[in-house]
């Protein structure tokens, strides 16, 4: 069974962003883009307890307009075999938007859409990853 493990959240200004998700929830960040190649700040949302840390990221597009829906946000889910979860998302309607990737020395990484059109990540740890 996969399980979320990590959220993005993607901003015009990721400046502002920091500054309100800290002001607002206390969260920290610390910033990983020597290790992604473009600007991005991993959240850390607490150090005890139920939660999940996560990342946030240049928005890649412009966002929709107020009242289109949600935007920006993603979920990925921890999984033991890429390419297994992979296929049974295919099969089961969904669609690659990013190809399985490697965060050097951490992970393999890809983003789908659901049947619905929303986005979602797979990862799967693996420190050959290359």
């Amino acid at each position: 069974m996969a399980r979320p493990v990590h959220f993005e959240i993607q901003a015009d200004d990721l400046d502002r962003a920091r500054t309100f998700y800290g002001d607002v929830f206390g969260w920290t960040f610390k910033d990983w883009s020597s290790i992604t190649g473009s600007p991005y700040w991993g959240v850390i949302t607490g150090e005890d307890g139920p939660g999940i840390d996560g990342g946030l990221m240049e928005r890649p597009h412009p966002a929709p307009p107020e009242a289109s829906g949600c935007n920006g946000a993603v979920l990925t889910m921890q999984v033991d075999d890429y390419d297994a979860a992979a296929a049974r998302i295919e099969a089961a309607g969904g669609r690659v938007t990013m190809p399985k990737s490697a965060i050097p020395g951490m992970a393999w990484q890809g983003y789908y859409l659901d049947t619905e059109g929303n986005t979602f990540g797979l990862h799967q740890a693996d420190e050959d990853a290359r």
